[in-house]
This record gives structure tokens, C-alpha cells and sequence, in this order.
């Protein structure tokens, strides 16, 4: 197996296999991220004279290139290559000769690997916070067309007071203006340049560290050398934080539609295309769609303890179990944009019931009403209390089924201008307007 590292003695088969595992299945999603991070080494190369004209020359062409074969599928890390480092460089340097030999002066693996991973997380975050979007817009617009149908509301899961489809479906848009304040930190923490840390000790060669941040598109440089090494598996355990809490919102959000969607709730429907049947009962149209998304975004909420159990107790510097971290981020990645693309489908399709509190089981949600009408009236809280509560129990309780909520955030008055509002003020941090810019710089 080909290898930046290896002089002449050859590992031994079971160590290579072992040590390698799945590295080279994930680094094939890192490729584009690679050549990426080569284009802005090299140029700034150039710039502190470590590398000609010429040869830059050469080296650009050909990255571009590879950049590509890429995009268009064509690019594979062949059986015999170590990772996606190896592949590009003996590509370049089968292409163009020597000058494909000079573009690791003043890098290590360790900080190819890290800008890789930064700027595959990146690019991953912004796939995120797109996805998440586009959920949170159809939330919005299923909240005001349904913002005058009722449901019920139940605390301990027993019938309590009135809410609304238009507070169902704005609150869990609120929530994902929350998460979002996570993912926004991820991104931040995510989105510093650690390339010219080499091994994590700095290198002897004069490199020009803001070059390359300015190049790639970062915020920032992540400065001390020592901790740019150190940051890996502490960003990943950040994002880990931010994907967790998204797939805490969704899990919730998929509980409530398998209930919802029960014979005993029957608050939604769905399309019979959208939900599955059973082998020996004919009438059963199951949630199967939000059970999946339950249980992948349940197993997503463990994410942040599965990367701090492989990070606990290392010291400063770089370690191979780090490699593992890939193993654990790449598919969540992927599990967490299916499910949101997936809830949004849904939504898309949901059908709500509008005649829900006809049901003579729910006019004692209707109890807090009839006290605060009493109340309003000018009966003091408590003896309205204890007025409607006789009542209940007497079976006379008929109350007025009308509802009158005023205030911020209630059934009368959703928020969700000032919750979209805090949403698009969350977007425009991100500015992916930059990176892109930043990218087109390279590759163009």
C-alpha cells in the first residue's frame, strides 16, 4: 500500500488492515476537501518562495483537474493507495512529474487531515442548516393556514387545555431557531484554519498561515499550533452537540405524529402512499416513516457521549483512535439530512382534522376557560375554581366552547413573524456567501 510516511520496511498485513479499517471509504468523501486544501498550499507556497511559477503552474492545472473527476464521480482511491492524500499527490505526480512531489513542503499528514475534516464539516453544517430551512419554512406556512383549528392540549398525557395546529407546528419551529444557535457555534469553532500546524509543533519554513485562511474561506486561523491538533475531536464533539440537539427536535416532533396519527388521537392523516400496512390486518396504516426517523434521531442524541468516550483522557498532540471519529460523524451527517428532508416531505402531505373537540372526551379541556371567563366576570380565582370543579364533578359542567387567548406566543396570537425573524437573523451569520466566493477563487 502506497504511503506518505513509508521509507522501506513494509507493515504487516493484519496491522495494516486493522489500523486502516474504513479510513479510505470516508476519505473518498473528503477527495473535493482535499484538492481544495492543496490549491491554497500551493499558491501560498509560491507566494514565500517554496515553490516556482512553473511548477505552481503545473500543480493547478492538474489539482483543477482532479477536482473535476471528482464532481464527476470519476475519482476512487485505489486498493494499494493508504487514503485520499496518498491518491491525489501520486496522481499529480504521475501527471506532471516532480513538481507533484513538492506540494507537502511545509504540511504534515495531521494538518491535511484536520483542514480536510474542517472543510468537509463545513460544507456538511451548511447542508444541515439548508435542510433544516426548508423544514422550518414549511412549519411556518402549516402554522398560519392551520392557526384556527383547535386540538388538544395534554400535560401527563391527559386531556388539559386547548391548543392549536398553529401551535403545534410554531413550536417546533421556535425550536429549531434554538438549534440553530448550536449549529452556529459548531460552524464558528468549525470554520478556523488549522493548516500550517503540520505535526501540531509548527513548521521551519516561512508559510504565510493567513494566506491560506483567507484562500479557503475561514474566519479565522485556529493560532497555536499545539491546539489546532488538539481542537480534533473537540470540534467534532461540538458538532456532534448541534446535530444532537436538531435530532432531538425531530425525534419529539416524529413521537407526536405517531400518536397523532393513532385511531385513539386521529388528529392527522396521511396519504395511504406515505404510510405502510400490515400482513394480516388489512385496516392498519402505520407511521413507519416517523418510527424510522424516531429511532435514527434517538441514536443521533447519543452522538456527543460516543465522541467523548473516544476523546476522553487523551493527551495534547495526535493519536490514531481520532482516525475512528469519522466512523461516527460522516453517518450522522447523512442520517440527520434524511430525516429532515424526510419530515418536510411529510409535512408536505399531512391532511389535519378540524372537527377534533366535537369529541364529547374533550370538553373538559374547556375547564380553565370557563374559570377565567368566571373570573373575568369578577368571581375570585379560587371560588371560580371550586365553582367549576362542582360542576365537573355533578356532571352539569357545558361550557363555552370558544377560545380567547391574547397574548404573545398563545392560540390568538402565534409569534411567528418574530420567530421567523430570529431565524433569518440566525442564517445570515453563517455567511456562506464567503466560502462560496472563496472556493470559486480556487477552482476557477
Amino acid at each position: 500500500m502506497s504511503k506518505l510516511w513509508q521509507k522501506t520496511t513494509n507493515v504487516n498485513e493484519l496491522v495494516e488492515n486493522f489500523t486502516v479499517g474504513r479510513d479510505r471509504e470516508f476519505d473518498e468523501q473528503m477527495a473535493a476537501f482535499d484538492v481544495l486544501g492543496s490549491l491554497a498550499h500551493t499558491r501560498m507556497l509560491q507566494s514565500v518562495g517554496l515553490m516556482d511559477s512553473n511548477d505552481l503552474e503545473l500543480v493547478q492545472r492538474e489539482l483543477k483537474n482532479i477536482y473535476a473527476d471528482i464532481a464527476q464521480g470519476g475519482f476512487k482511491i485505489e486498493e494499494h493507495v493508504e487514503d485520499v492524500h496518498s491518491q491525489v499527490e501520486l496522481l499529480l505526480t504521475q501527471r506532471i512529474g516532480d513538481a507533484g512531489k513538492k506540494i507537502h513542503s511545509g504540511r504534515s499528514r495531521n494538518d491535511q487531515v484536520l483542514v480536510d475534516l474542517k472543510l468537509f464539516f463545513r460544507s456538511q453544517l451548511q447542508e444541515v442548516v439548508e435542510s433544516t430551512e426548508t423544514l422550518f419554512r414549511q412549519l411556518i406556512e402549516l402554522s398560519e393556514k392551520h392557526k384556527d383549528v383547535l386540538l388538544p392540549g395534554y400535560t401527563h398525557l391527559q386531556v388539559a387545555m386547548p391548543s392549536s395546529f398553529g401551535l403545534w407546528f410554531g413550536a417546533y419551529a421556535e425550536s429549531l431557531v434554538d438549534d440553530l444557535e448550536l449549529v452556529l457555534a459548531a460552524y464558528r469553532i468549525t470554520n478556523k484554519n488549522p493548516l500550517g500546524s503540520a505535526a501540531g509543533y509548527g513548521s521551519s519554513f516561512p508559510l504565510n498561515r493567513t494566506l491560506t485562511t483567507q484562500l479557503l474561506g475561514f474566519d479565522n486561523l485556529n493560532y497555536n499550533v499545539v491546539y489546532a491538533q488538539m481542537g480534533r475531536g473537540k470540534t467534532e464533539r461540538i458538532i456532534a452537540q448541534a446535530i444532537s440537539t436538531i435530532a432531538a427536535t425531530l425525534a419529539k416532533m416524529a413521537m407526536d405524529q405517531t400518536l397523532y396519527l393513532s385511531q385513539n388521537f386521529s388528529f392527522v392523516s396521511y396519504p395511504d402512499a406515505l404510510t405502510t400496512g400490515s400482513s394480516i390486518m388489512p385496516h392498519k396504516k402505520n407511521p413507519d416513516v416517523w418510527e424510522i426517523m424516531r429511532g435514527k434521531c434517538n441514536r443521533l442524541q447519543a452522538l456527543p457521549t460516543d465522541v467523548a468516550m473516544m476523546t476522553t483522557n487523551l493527551p495534547s498532540g495526535y493519536h490514531r483512535e481520532l482516525q475512528l471519529l469519522k466512523e461516527l460523524l460522516f453517518p450522522a451527517f447523512a442520517d440527520l439530512k434524511h430525516c429532515l428532508q424526510m419530515a418536510t416531505f411529510m409535512l408536505q402531505n399531512i391532511t389535519v382534522k378540524t372537527d377534533i373537540l366535537n369529541d364529547a372526551k374533550y370538553a373538559y379541556l374547556f375547564s380553565v376557560e370557563e374559570v377565567n371567563r368566571l373570573t373575568l366576570s369578577g368571581t375570585p380565582f379560587r371560588d371560580a375554581y371550586k365553582q367549576v370543579g362542582l360542576a365537573i364533578e355533578a356532571g352539569d359542567f357545558n361550557p363555552d366552547k370558544t377560545v380567547n387567548h391574547t397574548h404573545e406566543g398563545s392560540i390568538g396570537n402565534l409569534g411567528n413573524e418574530q420567530i421567523s425573524a430570529s431565524f433569518d437573523k440566525l442564517i445570515n451569520n453563517f455567511d456562506f456567501g464567503k466560502v462560496e466566493q472563496a472556493i470559486k477563487g480556487l477552482v476557477e
